[in-house]
């Protein structure tokens, strides 16, 4: 029985991968990777090791969460270094707690590599702190998008509102306004000011600046698209006044 390594990518900047998680990759028999997962970190693979595409993007999935458990769990009775490769960290939106779950169950060894998030990483790229002692002492990450039979209905977003200073959401391009109009009936101001980020720490990456009276009909109007990180708060305004001194260069491969 070989040994199942779920390793997180990171946001897509190559300079952002783990030193470990990169040298898992380069001795890896097998790796089944994510759709979020960016080039030139696939390009760190092994060039000996196959390579199976699990990802799932909003409408498409390769592979259905069982058969990618599964898939794992048979890879590693022929193969020493299975490594399970995630955008960002595994155990942050990432299912990566279910996998371990199912492979453990399995009686499959498994190991943890974790990889930095792109609820950090992306805000970071763009100027903005998640916290800062003039603007916020509390940070609430939350999913903006919620699978149908989960353990509760609903993400209780009076809460989340009146619950920290600054909110990150990923995966709620989606359901913007319903979000936008939530957070705003649970007495947010209409003023408080969001970022979406696009492609975090990525060559490509895009941003919209605006507030949460404004954000949705932005997006409308440049056509703005998944996937992308909101991060609302007053600490959004210090992307003026830091961009263009914390942006650091993307680094290649």
């Amino acid at each position: 029985m070989g040994k199942v390594y779920l390793i997180g990518a990171g946001p897509g900047d190559p300079g952002l991968m783990t030193l470990k998680g990169k040298s898992l990759l380069e001795h890896a028999d097998v790796v089944i990777y994510d759709a979020l997962v960016s080039p030139p970190i696939l390009a760190m693979i092994n060039p000996q090791a196959e390579k199976i595409d699990a990802g799932k993007r909003r409408g498409r999935h390769s592979l259905l969460q069982e058969e990618t458990t599964q898939l794992l769990i048979e890879k590693a009775q022929h193969h020493a270094i299975v490594v399970r490769l995630k955008g960002g960290d595994p155990f942050v939106f990432g299912r990566g707690g279910e996998e371990m779950e199912d492979l453990m169950r399995a009686g499959v060894p498994v190991e943890v590599v974790p990889g930095i998030t792109s609820g950090i990483a992306a805000p970071a790229y763009v100027g903005i702190p998640l916290t800062h002692r003039n603007y916020s002492s509390s940070v609430t990450f939350v999913t903006g998008h919620e699978s149908a039979g989960k353990y509760r209905p609903q993400v209780n977003w009076q809460a989340i509102a009146h619950g920290s200073e600054t909110i990150v959401i990923y995966m709620g391009v989606h359901n913007l306004p319903y979000i936008i109009g939530e957070l705003i009936a649970a007495g947010l101001d209409a003023q408080t000011p969001i970022a979406l980020i696009r492609w975090g720490t990525r060559p490509d990456q895009e941003q919209l600046i605006g507030t949460l009276a404004t954000i949705a009909q932005q997006v409308e109007e440049t056509g703005f698209e998944a996937p992308a990180i909101a991060v609302v708060g007053r600490v959004v305004d210090l992307h003026q006044t830091l961009a263009t001194v914390t942006l650091p260069p993307i680094i290649q491969a």
